[in-house]
């Protein structure tokens, strides 16, 4: 009987242990610390900073099952997914590392007993690939195991040479392939196509590679020695359960077969009967393991950044559901099902289950009014295609509607097949590329990074600390280092070995103070940047004097605009405990702003907070705030920390040794930001606002201390203001104001009646002058003094009257042309209201499109109103 999938993860884990590895949980999809990376793509991500050299392992040897998404920059699968058997976006990287400890042989040795002794695959199966140069690679494959020697094989830098970038830590690598026999390779019986490894053919699979990291590639591209090698293997998880159980595909593997299965008993059709059906379960079975893993993580859906990576994977899921026949919402069952899949494994997933359904659902209700949205403006440009004489949609066209509208790229095809219509491919990939580029550009590394200064280190002295003397490390002018002096006028960056000052991160902005020479030299510093665990940079401009590298330097910070921080990030976290004790645990937080005047708190919740809860929110947190309870700070290990419950804060970068910081017995939080002494010290806690920013994340603004009791008596004085206008006093305002609300309430609802008694009476006459064009009733007429929802409804019930009819209504309103088109649903192939507003609302100067069947547009020439009435004629005769 084969392995289950859940089987062979824990027995290459078990494997690894027995050799002497930790095993370590799988890192989250959202790299830590790595603003050139949007999702973690590799099992390497986690220890990117231990190749280079930035951190020091804590374990010599380390397992782990890494979760894996490639839908961004050169790792991009999203729109192969689905297409074939064996591409996915989200994937399980099995991988073991050595950080300086063992090296290629241990390595080679232990992948070829794993493959051979424990997982029995026939070693005549099996080839290796070394690089062309790695006589050492080579050499252990002969001697330590007894794979076939013509079945080892060397191959050029492209397939095994690994490099993390342009420069940096590089190596040799060595593949390990299978071949699954003939009948695989489609392509295998095609004149001039050899089936063979590395031949971009897939009856040769690569299993496992073995990276060797042991050069360093200096910028003029010449290679020297690594003082610590480094072994970083990895094995795509679906690829090696599809060969132990004797899969045809990665899909028919228990790892995606359930969540297949369940897809086929709500859609009562099966996987293996429909090639195009099969695309539909595929693209739903993968994307389905992406949602709930990467909103899992914390990412939901939204327009930009990572939340528009999940919006694209979700919509493109649920528009295969559309083409499996499903009209209710059905994706929540197919994340459901990755839960009690990988949920053992993952327990993230099991702790955020209810979470992760209510985001799926409010997602897939939304796409359904953006399908209808996404059909009304594609009917616009198929109409402008045929109306121009062309056969093809615009590449910027399509592109427009996939990026703004969230309109999928094959439901655009698919209609315009079925209009006898083609889209501009080409067109397309080019927009498309353009906007990978802009995004790659928005995810370059530091400019610190790219200056060189790896090597520099900055400690943090103490939140508690607001003076301190230090060296200069370096000084950078417009990103570059500058070795002379920087002189008054100058903005400058400066680095130094120690500092007070609080580099902005996990929310809190960055200090402001002065840097000063024992000379007279003044810097004032504008802001403190964080842009590595390790360096701490300060903005800002030089006021007078000189200052260069090597100057002993007085850093102080501006005490009072630290403690008004100091307050509001304190906050945060007794506001954090408030939410997750009412509103419940699936409660996270998602982003914060902590300045000196405000705070911001993100946090994952599906619902707008009701009025009453706020108010016991903002309860609770004085609640505590008057308990004056002790805030404690204490160093501990990562593992530690998180076994005694301490919550992760968003957007921190979390080493071994963390620092916890504890309010009394209701807040235990991970945190290097500054904070309070006593909970007492924040003094008044004041809600300002509550929102919704994101599917599935709510916002809410406070502030503390001195500035919520500004924010009070701001509030009381436009009380006063209020009841002071409305001839009374703060007491009976609001009676006043309901009472003046209703009069006008009434007023509104009698001009309303006479609104339509005018519209009424001008209709009958309107009705009267209508012509009949090629078959059309056309009436196109100016009305007189009729606002623009009585103008609206009169233009309904005349197209209504009349069908099939092209209604055109114009009015002046103050110094502004308005105009309205209404053309019958059953004409508008013929006559495009949207097109018809385009050609005369031009005519009032001005603008305007719309619905094929209803369109509005308005402009500042009334002069010229009765002449684009008369323009509506000719439009409809020429069958515009």
């Amino acid at each position: 009987m084969s392995m289950t999938g859940k089987e062979i993860r824990d027995s290459f884990l078990h494997f690894f242990a027995q050799q002497g590895h930790q095993i370590v949980p799988s890192a989250s999809l959202i790299p830590a610390s790595d603003p050139t990376l949007m999702f973690t793509n590799a099992g390497m991500v986690s220890f990117k900073n231990i190749f280079l050299d930035l951190e020091k392992p804590t374990q010599r040897r380390v397992v782990n099952s890494q979760k894996c998404l490639r839908v961004s920059g050169k790792h991009n699968d999203l729109e192969e997914v689905g297409r074939d058997t064996y591409h996915h976006t989200f994937f399980e990287m099995l991988g073991n590392w050595s950080f300086g400890d063992y090296y290629k042989k241990e390595a080679i040795s232990w992948a070829w007993q794993l493959l051979t002794e424990v997982w029995k695959l026939p070693k005549d199966k099996l080839w290796a690939t070394v690089y062309n140069t790695d006589d050492e690679a080579e050499d252990w494959w002969r001697t330590l195991t007894d794979i076939n020697e013509a079945q080892i094989l060397r191959f050029a830098e492209k397939d095994n040479f690994w490099e993390m970038g342009e420069t940096g830590p590089c190596g040799p690598c060595s593949e390990i392939h299978i071949d699954r026999g003939p009948g695989i390779c489609e392509k295998e019986n095609t004149p001039g196509h050899t089936c063979s490894v590395n031949g971009n053919c897939p009856r040769y699979m690569e299993l496992w590679n073995l990276v060797f990291i042991q050069y360093n590639r200096s910028a003029d591209q010449s290679l020297s020695e690594l003082p610590a090698k480094h072994v970083d293997t990895g094995m795509g998880m679906e690829r090696i359960t599809s060969i132990l159980q004797g899969a045809r595909g990665n899909y028919d593997t228990d790892l995606l077969r359930d969540v297949i299965r369940a897809m086929e008993e709500l859609s009562g059709k099966r996987y293996g009967s429909d090639p195009e059906q099969d695309i539909s379960f595929r693209v739903i079975a993968d994307h389905a393991r992406a949602a709930a893993f990467v909103i899992a993580d914390g990412v939901v859906p939204t327009n930009d950044g990572r939340g528009y990576v999940l919006r694209r994977i979700m919509r493109r899921a649920l528009r295969h559901g559309r083409l499996l026949g499903f009209e209710a919402p059905f994706f929540s069952h197919a994340t459901e099902s990755v839960v009690r899949l990988m949920g053992a494994a993952y327990p993230e997933l099991i702790e955020r289950k209810d979470y992760v359904t209510e985001v799926v659902r409010t997602e897939e209700v939304r796409f359904s009014d953006t399908l209808g949205r996404g059909l009304s403006l594609l009917e616009q440009e198929i109409y402008s295609v045929r109306k121009s004489g062309q056969t093809t949609l615009t590449g910027d066209a399509a592109f427009r509607l996939y990026d703004t509208y969230g309109f999928p790229l094959d439901l655009t095809e698919d209609f315009l097949s079925s209009e006898g219509l083609t889209l501009d491919r080409a067109g397309f990939d080019q927009a498309m590329d353009e906007q990978r580029a802009r995004a790659r550009e928005g995810q370059k590394g530091t400019v610190y990074i790219s200056a060189g200064l790896t090597d520099l280190r900055s400690r943090f002295a103490g939140d508690r600390i607001v003076e301190w003397e230090s060296e200069v490390l370096a000084v950078l002018v417009n990103g570059e280092p500058r070795t002379n002096a920087v002189r008054a006028g100058e903005e400058v960056e400066i680095v130094t070995a120690e500092t007070p000052f609080y580099g902005e991160s996990g929310g809190q902005v960055g200090d402001t103070g002065r840097i000063e020479t024992s000379r007279g030299d003044i810097v004032e510093v504008l802001d403190t940047l964080k842009p590595q665990p390790f360096l701490v940079v300060h903005r800002g401009r030089v006021q007078q004097g000189a200052l260069q590298t090597g100057d002993r330097v007085r850093l102080v910070i501006n005490a009072e605009r630290r403690e008004a921080i100091r307050l509001n990030h304190s906050a945060t976290h007794v506001l954090h405990s408030a939410l997750r004790e009412l509103l419940g645990p699936h409660v996270r937080q998602a982003g914060s702003l902590v300045t000196p005047d405000r705070l911001r708190f993100d946090f994952t919740h599906t619902s707008p907070v009701k009025d009453e809860v706020l108010e016991r929110i903002e309860d609770m947190v004085n609640a505590h705030i008057r308990e004056n309870a002790e805030v404690t700070s204490q160093e501990m290990s990562l593992n530690d920390a998180l076994k005694s419950g301490a919550l992760a804060f968003f957007g921190e970068k979390y080493g071994e040794r963390v620092r916890v910081i504890k309010m009394g017995d209701f807040s235990t939080e991970l945190c290097g930001g500054t904070h309070i002494t006593r909970t007492g010290d924040i003094g008044l806690f004041k809600l300002k606002a509550e929102a919704g920013v994101a599917s599935g994340v709510r916002r809410v603004e406070a502030t503390t201390g001195d500035g919520a009791l500004e924010w009070v008596r701001q509030r009381e004085k436009v009380l006063k203001e209020v009841g002071t206008i409305l001839k009374g006093t703060e007491e009976d305002a609001v009676e006043k104001l309901e009472k003046l609300l209703a009069e006008r309430r009434d007023l509104e609802k009698q001009l309303a009646q006479l609104q339509n008694k005018l519209a009424g009476s001008q209709s009958d006459e309107i009705t009267a002058r209508v012509r009949k064009v090629n078959g059309v009733n056309v009436v196109a007429s100016r009305v007189e003094g009729v606002e623009d929802k009585a103008l609206r409804e009169m233009a309904d019930k005349l197209r209504d009257k009349l069908q099939p009819a092209v209604v055109v209504l114009g009015t002046v309103q103050g110094d502004r042309a308005l105009l309205l088109v209404g053309v019958s649903k059953e004409i508008t192939k013929t006559h495009h209201a949207g097109n018809i507003i385009k050609q005369i609302a031009p005519i009032v100067g001005g603008g305007g499109g719309g619905r094929p069947d209803f369109a509005q547009a308005g402009g500042k020439d009334v002069a010229r109103l009765d002449e684009a009435l008369r323009k509506v004629y000719e439009l409809v005769e020429k069958g515009s």
